[in-house]
């Protein structure tokens, strides 16, 4: 029986892909031991038991980002979380350490090292995190989502994904949908999202566009966000909503979307083949606009910053490719060439791969 511990976590860039390829395994062999190393504080506390895997504790130990307190306590409490990692891999019999990113994984990454165990690393961002470029470097194999992520021996092998998107038929889900939102299945249909807690400069843009979009012959499924105090209409082929729990139905009526670029969004977008608007979270280290990159140099995808995500913007520019059909059937045929829907059996097929070596 082979055991496989997996490791990442705090966030849900880190958390989804992990138990994607989770699930995988679990379901391409029972017997196998499946284990998640995390934090007491990362998403993973709660998703990975909620999912019936065992989750092994490892402290937080965040890399220091200045010369203070926490940069003196760094080593020693670093060197602390190596030697719970270890005590698990001693303990369970580990045979493989496969590391997605976020706190848990960087002291993986060495205990496994020091254990003679072989690491497979997968990154998700185009833009690597400072603990897969640590775990790249004695990793056995290394995957990542997006061509051109700057880590050492790389593989391309996409996003490992929920079954709901890999599964997904939208086609045959079109109707559905369609009923689902309260829309016509004959109309095209553009979607626009900002993830959970909505995009304050999307929702302000189509407030005042909204009405063009309409008046183009398409429909409108608009998820707001949660926290959006933004007001619905109420007009016929506007779908406002603060909140969708089954973005399966979005995705299977969306003939073109407006969206975010975070990791995942761009690799499901891409898995399904629908052209798409990115426009780029402002804050951070530019990692979102790195992500959409492949898309948008294969033709599948459109960049608009986010400080010119304008009302004027909308109408120049996305109800001009509303209005293009030839140009959107020539972005859906170039994200079918960037994206995939076998990423998690890639990412097993590299830990076939480092047990194998």
């Amino acid at each position: 029986m082979t055991t496989y511990l997996l490791a990442g976590g705090g966030t849900a860039g880190h958390v989804n892909p992990l138990l994607a390829v989770a699930d995988g395994l679990r379901e391409r062999d029972a017997a196998a031991d499946v284990l998640v190393v995390g934090t007491r504080e990362g998403l993973e506390a709660r998703l990975v038991p909620l999912r019936g895997y065992e989750l092994l504790f490892v402290d937080k130990v965040p890399f220091p980002r200045r010369p203070n307190a926490a940069a003196v306590r760094f080593p020693t409490q670093f060197q602390r979380a190596v030697a719970q990692v270890r005590a698990h891999i001693r303990a369970h019999a580990v045979d493989v350490v496969v590391g997605f990113g976020g706190y848990a994984s960087a002291p993986a990454y060495v205990a496994a090292r020091r254990e003679g165990v072989p690491i497979v690393v997968h990154e998700a961002n185009a833009k690597p995190g400072l603990a897969n470029i640590l775990g790249a470097r004695r990793a056995s194999r290394v995957g990542v989502a997006f061509g051109g992520t700057p880590l050492a021996g790389a593989r391309v092998v996409g996003m490992p994904l929920r079954r709901e998107i890999v599964e997904l038929d939208r086609a045959g889900l079109r109707r559905e949908a369609a009923d689902h939102f309260g829309l016509d299945a004959d109309v095209p249909t553009l979607l626009v999202f900002g993830g959970s807690l909505g995009a304050q400069r999307l929702n302000e843009a189509l407030a005042e566009s909204w009405q063009d979009i309409l008046d183009a012959g398409w429909q409108l499924i608009h998820v707001t966000g949660e926290r959006s105090e933004l007001a619905d209409p109420g007009a016929p082929g506007y779908a406002l909503r603060r909140y969708v729990d089954r973005m399966d139905l979005a995705f299977a009526l969306a003939d073109l979307i407006v969206s975010r670029a975070g990791a995942a969004t761009v690799s499901e977008i891409s898995a399904l083949a629908i052209p798409a608007v990115y426009v780029p979270y402002a804050v951070g280290n530019g990692e979102q606009a790195l992500n959409a990159a492949s898309a948008v140099r294969a033709g599948a995808a459109v960049l608009i910053a986010d400080g010119d995500f304008t009302p004027d913007r909308v109408r120049a520019e996305i109800v001009a490719l509303l209005a293009d059909e030839p140009r959107r059937t020539a972005m859906t045929q170039a994200a079918a060439s960037v994206g995939t829907r076998s990423g998690t059996a890639n990412v097993i097929g590299l830990i076939d791969e480092a047990l194998g070596a």
